[in-house]
């Protein structure tokens, strides 16, 4: 699903979305089509962390997993492609070298990285996070009701950052895969917050139960 060259890309907006998924929920889906529609992009990259810096190995469901369920997100629209790009290379998996690798795929594209208004505010202690403001095009941020983000402040320790927020209104839904992994745990609903197939995966494969 990388195979755009050439003119294909040219100039194109091309939004990054990168997470652990574990596992992936309408949330996320919802998140995914907001910032297509509201930041105009020709392409939205699922990207899939192996394994984050500040999580254990251990404690994440096997990439063979997370990669299925993932793809089936993916599937659900065409403006949606993936990347294997955090995959196919060995950790820690920082997002200024995934940002890195992905601007040779998608040359002289714009990159837009996707985070949330939490993200936004721990972004200076991010690894290299002065780096990965100045090469990123832009930064679409999805804002909660009661975020404070203080560009401001931002901007003293990252110089550059206020010009490239561009901010994604979307509907508030209290979904997070900590919760849905607690719920299946603990044996209470949790299917209405995933997408069917992404549901029947999870039961098929007993994912995320006790023990």
């Amino acid at each position: 699903m990388e195979g755009l060259t050439g003119q294909d890309f040219h100039r194109m907006k091309i939004g990054v979305f990168g997470g652990t998924f574990d596992p992936p929920h309408l949330g996320h889906l919802i998140l995914a089509a907001e910032a297509v529609d509201q930041l105009k992009l020709e392409r939205l990259v699922w990207v899939l962390t192996s394994t984050p810096p500040h999580k254990s190995r251990g404690s994440i469901t096997s990439i063979q997993d997370r990669l299925d369920m993932t793809l089936l997100m993916v599937e659900q629209d065409p403006n949606f492609t993936f990347s294997r790009v955090d995959i196919d290379r060995p950790g820690p998996h920082y997002s200024v070298d995934m940002i890195k690798l992905l601007q040779e795929v998608y040359q002289d594209a714009e990159l837009c990285f996707l985070m949330g208004g939490d993200s936004l505010h721990d972004l200076p202690g991010w690894y290299h996070a002065n780096e990965l403001v100045a090469i990123c095009s832009s930064f679409g941020v999805m804002r909660r009701p009661d975020d404070q983000v203080d560009l401001d402040s931002l901007e003293q320790v990252l110089p550059g950052i206020r010009r490239k927020v561009e901010f994604i209104r979307s509907p508030l839904l209290e979904i997070s895969s900590h919760e849905i992994r607690n719920r299946i745990r603990e044996n209470r609903t949790y299917r209405f917050f995933l997408l069917p197939e992404v549901y029947q995966m999870i039961n098929q494969r007993r994912l995320y139960t006790a023990g």
